[in-house]
């Protein structure tokens, strides 16, 4: 199997306590790896470092704040102080938000979204860099479709994640030489808690999801295949046929790209 060449690497995963962070560590412990969850939430991350080890494989925790530098470089350390260093670094933490831009009435919004989703991604590929380098790894971001395509009521998320997609690219080309892969990864609409965390105009999370949550992938499903995209080294992963569609689309008829983006927010479907 694909995944089996995870078998005893180092992985590191940013936001593991929860939803795809928790679910790629459990997979990847599956077949072997060898992994090192940071979240904010230290309960759920020794509950998931457990399920871990429960599966074949072995982990470490920290309680990590991705938006501060010194926590970012702390988790790098853990890996390599545990496990000797880094093979694979997984930037998954993120939040989102929900509400058009006018009716925000907490501007801090912009920032704290820009700080977890865009910087927290920089600071921990800062400090896991000399060790993905060493070990020719793979360095993974996981983006959002948003981050290829404007959608209305996330337009701070859109941003954070256009950011990354930047940013990565950018990594892509620079590390080349240096035979470490940079895979970003475009899931659509999947079985997570970050719609009931998404911050909403008052800058408080909401507490349910706000969308019709029958039609999203299951998480199982999506992490399998956004780790066989990284197994394979590949450049991006686009999830979902009617979204690379709506990619194509986006060349050659953008107007009508935004009005999708428009009916599918106004009919609970993203």
């Amino acid at each position: 199997m694909l995944l089996d060449r995870f078998k005893d690497k180092i992985v590191v995963i940013s936001g593991a306590s929860s939803g795809i962070g928790r679910e790629m560590a459990l997979q990847l412990a599956r077949h072997g790896a060898r992994v090192v969850l940071g979240a904010r939430r230290e309960e759920e991350l020794r509950r998931v470092a457990e399920e871990c080890a429960g599966r074949g494989g072995q982990a470490a925790y920290r309680r990590t704040d991705i938006s501060r530098e010194e926590d970012a470089r702390a988790l790098a350390e853990l890996a390599v102080e545990r496990f000797g260093g880094i093979d694979v670094l997984i930037n998954n933490a993120g939040f989102t938000m929900y509400s058009p831009f006018e009716e925000l009435r907490d501007l801090s919004v912009a920032e704290r979204i820009m700080r977890v989703n865009f910087l927290g991604s920089v600071y921990l590929t800062y400090y896991a860099l000399p060790h993905l380098k060493k070990s020719r790894g793979r360095l993974v971001a996981v983006s959002s479709l948003t981050g290829k395509t404007g959608v209305p009521t996330r337009s701070l998320y859109a941003a954070s994640k256009h950011a990354m997609a930047g940013f990565f690219d950018s990594l892509r080309i620079e590390l080349k030489k240096h035979g470490v892969s940079v895979t970003v990864l475009y899931p659509g609409f999947v079985k997570t808690p970050i719609r009931e965390n998404a911050l909403g105009p008052d800058g408080k999370p909401l507490g349910s999801s706000h969308i019709d949550e029958g039609s999203a992938m299951e998480v199982e499903e999506a992490v399998r295949r956004m780790l066989e995209a990284v197994a394979r080294r590949k450049r991006e992963l686009v999830m979902g046929a009617r979204a690379r569609l709506g990619l194509w689309l986006k060349l050659i008829a953008p107007s009508l790209v935004d009005r999708m983006a428009e009916r599918s927010v106004s009919s609970g479907k993203t």
